[in-house]
């Protein structure tokens, strides 16, 4: 494999990020027509790395390059976000009740804190943050049983699950039930309560059900398979 010199690596590793939390987070909508001399400009580097980036984009099913027409933002595919939240519902079904018995006081402090400020968030209507939050808790539940890996895996079937969180987070800002939802499972697990805890667990993934059809019916555009 050639070797890439490190500024080059360090260039697109930026742009390709920057890019990533952009159509993750829902600046970029779907079907954005992204331009490569735009890009290029606006991160002040050449058009081979932003090349490079597209096609990784493409294989992460962010993008569609289409030749002679562009790159352009991938729309969300309601197939992918059900497949998404079935692996999410299955996991962390398992985790809640492995990781009941399990919290340390550090790990409780993490957690209160995190919905702490998902409470700011939700003051503040901070969309991207309530976000990165929501997802940041989560991760933590599967990091305190030392399951980051599959949390990785399951991160990258959930692209299309988190961009449509991320669009209703955006446009509706009726969060209490969700902060809500995470307070009854952190509190299940503190309780050794782990029933509890998986029941709260799937009836909080399943909201993604109801949301779809509200979002399908506002931006039928942002979705394939309608």
């Amino acid at each position: 494999m050639e070797a890439v010199p490190a500024s080059r690596s360090s260039a697109r590793d930026i742009v390709y990020n920057s890019l990533r939390h952009d159509i993750l987070h829902m600046i970029l909508k779907p079907g954005t027509k992204m331009s490569e001399q735009e890009v290029s400009e606006h991160f002040q580097v050449s058009r081979t790395p932003v090349r490079e980036v597209f096609v990784r984009l493409f294989q992460d099913g962010l993008v569609e390059i289409y030749p002679q027409r562009g790159t352009y933002v991938s729309l969300i595919s309601l197939a992918q976000v059900d497949e998404g939240r079935f692996a999410r519902e299955v996991l962390e079904k398992a985790i809640v009740r492995e990781v009941c018995g399990r919290l340390t006081k550090d790990d409780i402090v993490q957690l209160e804190s995190n919905l702490a400020q998902q409470e700011v968030c939700r003051d503040n209507q901070s969309y991207q943050q309530m976000l990165s939050l929501d997802d940041r808790f989560h991760a933590t539940l599967f990091h305190i049983c030392g399951r980051d890996r599959t949390w990785q895996m399951i991160s990258q079937l959930n692209v299309d699950f988190l961009r449509l969180r991320g669009l209703r987070l955006s446009r509706h800002y009726d969060w209490d039930r969700i902060i809500e939802q995470h307070w009854a499972i952190l509190d299940a697990i503190k309780q050794d309560k782990p029933d509890l805890a998986e029941a709260i667990m799937e009836e909080h993934l399943r909201m993604v059900i109801v949301e779809k059809n509200l979002l399908l019916a506002e931006f039928p555009d942002y979705f394939t398979e309608v």
